[in-house]
């Protein structure tokens, strides 16, 4: 199983001090990681100053009941796209009234999703005072091994958003 103990503990403090000293929140949408991306973030003591809250939204079904994104809202998307993770980070990041949204949609393994994309293909999104998405294919079917590379990306790319100009 993915664990915690995988993720770069020091970018998750980098990222939790920046948001605590901007007095900013954050809100994240998941899905490959299974939670992992939102249990770094709490690992962080005090995360309650910066963690509003996030959900791992697997399915359409949870898309729909989580986020309140139905078929008219998800109109010309489809999963394990940027410009469904950006809208996932969109809609995070608005429902819970929090500065910052983070998201993720992708494959994790051992095989592809059924749109075609390979095993070890994430697509992520910040959104907030700016905005970032990224694409990674880590080219590994290890299913475990992608869920803590996704979050460690997510990661990253939070972080070096959060350290443009405020």
């Amino acid at each position: 199983m993915a664990q915690l103990s995988e993720v770069d503990p020091s970018r998750v403090q980098r990222v939790a001090s920046r948001l605590v000293a901007r007095k900013q929140t954050i809100a994240v949408s998941e899905s490959s990681t299974g939670g992992l991306i939102s249990a770094a973030l709490l690992s962080v003591p005090g995360a309650s100053a910066f963690f509003l809250g996030g959900g791992v939204i697997y399915t359409r079904t949870a898309m729909r009941a989580l986020l309140e994104l139905g078929p008219a809202e998800l109109q010309g998307l489809r999963s394990a796209t940027e410009p469904m993770a950006r809208l996932l980070a969109d809609t995070a990041r608005t429902r819970l009234g929090a500065d910052w949204g983070l998201a993720e949609t992708g494959a994790t393994g051992p095989t592809g999703n059924r749109y075609g994309d390979a095993a070890g293909h994430v697509c992520l999104a910040i959104s907030g005072p700016r905005k970032a998405s990224r694409v990674l294919e880590t080219g590994s079917s290890d299913r475990m091994a992608n869920m803590a590379a996704f979050t460690n990306a997510a990661l990253e790319l939070l972080e070096e958003t959060l350290s443009g100009p405020d």
